[in-house]
């Protein structure tokens, strides 16, 4: 019940630990890397014999990667995997190519919903650099909209609900469960018009907003974004964040390749961490990431 090889291709931020116990999965000692593979030939080439990839999300696994290499059994998602189309691996060349992908979730929320809410309190109470309006508020009856009601959003809408806000949610599908605590459903177009401040979780690749949505969301609001990269049209953000009053919290995930532009606004509140990769985040996402390939191995030798 071993692979025969296992290889870490970039920094997947497993735990000490979590190594040591992959070693139990690999007939040959495993392989680490600790920085990021720059094009397939360099993937291919780290990847060598390995029958086990483990990837983090910064490292795009392609089909030319995935056909080259065609020894691998089982691929690892160090990271979020949501569906086919956000996911950094090609997931149906794998399918094809009779290699298991598996992803992990709800890792790093605690993090970010303790991020969002530490950033809000500052803006509005004007306790860093910024302030949200001429004096001092608090996040009670703040309008709050919630687009995409994952783990993240579903944790935000209940926090945000004891500190008295008012909160709304717009998603693909209703959640009835939720809309009972007494969150409100808006269709998008209404979310954006009734907010003053939006906070947005979706998987990557996903763009939500564009110049017509930033028209109806207006001036003097705030734009959160935790996800991973930006769910927007950039060239619509950034006429948008000019104009007077607006203000955007992001965590350097949420600023994806667009970190270096987005530093240039000074109403654009960067953080310089991933707000959810904390020690709590990385010990659950090594967990996981090892009950995956315990399962598989299991299967697999069935």
């Amino acid at each position: 019940m071993k692979f025969n090889k296992i290889v870490c291709i970039d920094k997947t931020g497993l735990e000490s630990w979590a190594v040591e116990e992959l070693k139990k999965y690999s007939i040959k000692p495993i392989e680490i890397f600790d920085d990021y593979p720059q094009n397939d030939n360099e993937i291919i080439h780290r990847i060598k014999d390995a029958d086990c990839v483990l990837v983090s999300w910064n490292t795009q696994i392609s089909k030319e990667v995935i056909e080259t290499c065609k020894q691998v059994k089982y691929i690892g998602m160090c990271c979020s995997l949501y569906d086919e189309n956000s996911a950094n691996v090609d997931i149906k060349a794998a399918r094809a190519n009779n290699i298991e992908v598996q992803g992990i979730r709800d890792y790093g929320d605690e993090g970010l919903v303790e991020f969002i809410i530490s950033e809000l309190i500052r803006l509005l109470k004007g306790l860093g650099e910024h302030q949200w309006r001429n004096e001092p508020v608090e996040l009670t009856q703040r309008k709050v909209g919630i687009i995409g009601m994952g783990t993240t959003g579903r944790m935000l809408a209940k926090i945000a609900s004891t500190f008295g806000m008012k909160v709304y949610y717009f998603s693909r599908n209703r959640k009835l469960d939720i809309e009972k605590e007494g969150i409100e459903y808006l269709s998008l177009n209404e979310l954006l018009k009734i907010t003053e401040i939006i906070s947005i979780h979706l998987p990557k690749n996903t763009i939500i907003l564009g110049e017509d949505e930033f028209s109806l969301f207006g001036n003097g609001k705030i734009l959160i974004n935790t996800s991973l990269g930006t769910p927007f049209e950039v060239p619509a953000f950034l006429e948008w964040i000019q104009r007077k009053g607006n203000f955007v919290i992001c965590d350097e995930d949420g600023a994806g390749s667009f970190k270096k532009e987005f530093e240039k606004y000074s109403n654009i509140i960067l953080s310089k961490k991933v707000a959810g990769w904390t020690k709590e985040a990385r010990q659950r996402l090594s967990n996981k990431v090892l009950q995956n390939i315990e399962e598989f191995l299991k299967e697999f030798h069935a």
